[in-house]
């Protein structure tokens, strides 16, 4: 595994020109000799190729100077592993952080090809599914943006997440096929490929110390081969590495069976191999499903040590100093298999004994948790991975009981503690806590708000935080601006400018500076005219996917994130429905026109989810077509919600919809990138929300609902839905129309399930907050009616969020769990 030292004395490329005329001589460079086309038939798609490509060498140029620097300097190294990285397109995101936007539209233009024609033909890379990915994605874009060298390892997803779409208001899900055409940006490294082993059966061999070696002998193996596309900082200041594994054959084929005619045998075990990175987030339902589902987590986890390993033998020779050269960062508990396989290598491979392999490991890891829902803290039948990884289940077993030893020798836990602290939940079947892995093999353990931090030792790590006080803190997400405003909105990062100077595109805390323009009346009257001409655009989108002409002057009310139960998508659109109610009995007020716009996909398995984004389609249908209405509201779920999307309609959202069930999200980013961009936020005290409170002011953003102790006490004293619907006018009309079929003529009895369950337990507190809801949504209409109000609400909201940069999480990181710097 030791390889031949890196030799830093090459010389490199010199750096290249970046006027216009530059530029439009190497992009008909590329266009002819890369992609073989003459400019006079050379399509849309061509000229974004060659763009791609000739902004992919500058990148390339700082790539290797960057990675050279690192090797000179010794530096200590990030490695970021997570299942996602929902990076979205990366043409624009690159120009912008290089300087090039201006002059590679000038270059363009010389051949009249227009940059915004071709911008929206690059493919949005199906690598995630919601905030976990883009977070990921913003985290490596910022670890660039201040100079930490990094590497984020994941999964070359070839279909990725499922592509949306409605039919008949049901979700529809299809294949996303964004490498159909392949990825200019990507790197095959064929030099950088592993086996990957599953199954098989663990030899033990005793050693001359008494001591017992482990050997294992999987039963398949699989090739991950690499593929590295650049990730650029802001303003060039350094490219890092994400680095996604491709599942491929060990043999793509056997000749033998093939020439005997058995032609879909010779390639099972290509089909076999390539299945493991077709599609992220597979539907575990099934034995078969949860197979897949360790095994797509083994693979990118094993592939990343045996890279990391390799990397850190050939500069050092030694694995002694890796704690010390090295960070790995677990997203989530997806990668927590990790930890088993550093044991595996350092004991088994590398021949460590396990005290020191110990000390190594915990020394290197750290683990940040993004949920408290017990589906996500995922945990795997403990047969499965004796069946798919035996070694690594040895091993596990064996961290559980030093873990456990540790834990009695404390001597401040009972049998229960003990039990609820062990990685082997016995608990109706055996099950490995991915979780409790993750914890207990890390250094360090984080949040990622302030209130979910909380709630983590209070809750699903209770026990291991009173065995390890000090290991847990928090770190609050964040965004970067340069995806979320400078790129996405345009008009309003230029305002900005005009009135606080350029000095914020390289501090984001200086937006402070506009809460001395707040109450301005013309820079209101602009700030309201930029924010219109977002709401055009995004006019034109809803016209495009939905066929809803929507007028840009009513209040756009957006809820965009992954549908489920808790962030209370049913409780937006049942209070919708008593709006439409309100409405038709009363026409003679002067109701504030708005736009309720939806979206994001349920996962497949998911009824309830899906139930929702039914029933949203089935008020949209009969609410857009009542003409009592009059236009006063107008309902639409968008299919497909990607980043693309995500990038028009931030900038047009007046509302920002975070109306999660308190205790529930644990932060959430969704409702930085709104408040960013001058929407204002009606929320519970949940997740980051509490901490938007504490920075853009409580007088400017609309808090409403059950907070996380009366939930809980709720949930456990029990509370009667039943009778807080009958006591709710508004409430009990909207369920009756629901549930009676006046959405659903075509299946009168399609809501009854969904309805019942809010009568009967209420888990989500949609019953219990609606009223507060409903009347905090009349109190936005009287402020949206002040126009100069909301305008220095909306002001404040976009001065006010420089903290939730993710600059200053990854700088929080980077001091605190990483010590990179």
């Amino acid at each position: 595994m030791v390889a031949k030292p890196v030799n830093l004395d090459v010389p490199t490329p010199a750096l290249r020109e970046n006027d216009a005329g530059t530029l439009a001589r190497e992009i008909l460079e590329r266009l002819t000799y890369s992609i073989g086309k003459d400019p006079i038939v050379a399509r849309p798609h061509d000229w974004l190729t060659a763009t791609v490509l000739v902004v992919r060498a500058r990148m390339i140029d700082s790539w290797m100077a960057a990675t050279r620097k690192t090797y000179a300097e010794e530096g200590k190294r990030v490695y970021y592993l997570s299942l996602e990285f929902l990076v979205g397109r990366l043409l624009r995101d690159a120009m912008s952080n290089l300087g090039l936007m201006d002059q590679v539209r000038t270059a363009l233009g010389k051949f009249d090809v227009v940059l915004e024609d071709i911008l929206p033909l690059e493919a949005d890379a199906a690598l995630g599914n919601g905030g976990l990915g883009r977070l990921a994605a913003c985290f490596m874009e910022s670890m660039a943006s201040v100079g930490i060298p990094a590497y984020g390892y994941g999964i070359r997803y070839q279909n990725g997440l499922f592509r949306q779409e409605l039919a008949d208001g049901w979700q529809v899900e299809l294949p996303e096929e964004w490498l159909a055409h392949g990825n200019p940006w990507e790197f095959e490294r064929r030099e950088s490929a592993y086996e990957v082993g599953f199954g098989g059966t663990v030899e033990a061999h005793p050693r001359p110390d008494g001591t017992m070696a482990h050997e294992w002998h999987p039963a398949e193996h699989v090739l991950a081969v690499a593929f590295d596309t650049p990730v650029v900082g802001w303003r060039g200041a350094r490219v890092n590495t994400l680095r996604l594994w491709s599942a491929q054959p060990v043999d793509p084929m056997v000749l033998d069976r093939f020439n005997s005619g058995d032609h879909l045998g010779a390639v099972e075990e290509s089909a076999r191999a390539q299945i493991i990175t077709r599609v992220l987030y597979p539907a575990d339902s099934t034995p078969a499903g949860q197979e897949l589902r360790l095994k797509q987590e083994f693979f990118f986890s094993s592939a990343s040590l045996q890279d990391i390993f390799r990397r850190h033998l050939q500069q050092y020779g030694t694995l002694d100093n890796m704690a010390d050269k090295m960070a790995i960062q677990l997203n989530d508990t997806h990668p927590a298999i990790s930890i088993a396989e550093m044991m595996r290598l350092l004991v088994d491979v590398h021949f460590y004994d396990w005290a020191a392999a110990w000390d190594i490991a915990r020394g290197v890891f750290s683990y940040t948790n993004h949920t408290l829902l017990p589906e996500a803290l995922e945990t795997w039948p403990v047969a499965l991975i004796e069946r798919l990884l035996p070694r690594q289940m040895q091993i596990i077993y064996s961290i559980n009981a030093g873990l456990l030893a540790e834990a009695r020798e404390a001597g401040k836990f009972g049998d229960g503690d003990i039990r609820a602290l062990s990685l082997i939940d016995e608990n109706g079947g055996r099950y490995v806590r991915m979780g409790q892995l993750a914890f207990v093999g890390s250094h360090a353990v984080n949040g990622v708000s302030s209130l979910h931090t909380s709630l983590m030792k209070k809750t699903v790590f209770r026990q291991l935080h009173r065995l390890y006080g000090k290991r847990i803190s928090n770190k609050t997400n964040g965004v970067t601006p340069r995806r979320w405003l400078f790129q996405c909105n345009p008009g309003l990062t230029k305002l900005i400018g005009s009135r606080i100077g350029e000095g914020f595109k390289d501090d984001i805390n200086e937006l402070a500076k506009l809460n001395d323009h707040k109450k301005d009346t013309d820079f209101q009257e602009q700030f309201r005219a930029v924010k219109r001409d977002n709401k055009i655009q995004l006019s034109n989108m809803i016209g495009e996917r939905v066929g809803l002409k929507v007028d840009p002057d009513a209040l756009f009310d957006v809820q965009i994130k992954r549908v489920h139960e808790y962030k209370r998508q049913l409780l937006n659109i049942l209070e919708a429905v008593a709006h439409y109610d309100t409405i038709r009995a009363h026409p003679e007020t002067n109701w504030v026109p708005r736009v309720k716009i939806f979206a994001g996909k349920a996962a497949p398995g998911y009824w309830q989810a899906k139930l929702i984004i039914k029933l949203i389609n089935d008020v949209a249908r009969v609410v857009n077509g009542d003409p009592a209405v009059r236009g006063l509201l107008k309902i639409a779920f968008l299919p497909n919600y990607n980043v693309s999307a995500a990038e028009v309609i931030i900038p047009g959202a007046d509302l920002s919809e975070q109306i999660s069930t308190a205790g529930m999200e644990a932060s959430g980013t969704g409702n930085m990138k709104l408040a960013l961009n001058g929407a204002l936020t009606i929320g519970t005290l949940d997740g980051a929300n509490v901490e938007m409170v504490e920075r853009v002011g409580a007088q400017n953003i609309e808090i409403f609902g059950l907070s996380v102790e009366q939930v809980e006490k709720n949930r456990t004293k029990g509370h009667q839905p039943r009778a807080i619907i009958e006591r709710s006018h508004n409430l009990r009309e909207a369920l009756d129309a629901v549930a009676s079929g006046v959405f659903s003529p075509d299946d009168v009895g399609r809501y009854t399930e969904l309805i019942g369950a809010l009568y009967d337990h209420d888990w989500f507190m949609v019953a219990a907050d609606f009223d507060a809801y409903h009347s905090a949504q009349r109190k936005l209409d009287g402020i949206w009616q002040d126009q100069a109000r909301w305008g220095e609400m909306a002001i404040a909201n976009t001065a006010n969020m420089g903290w939730f940069s993710s600059d200053r999480t990854i700088l929080e990181y980077a001091r605190e769990i990483w010590g990179v710097i």
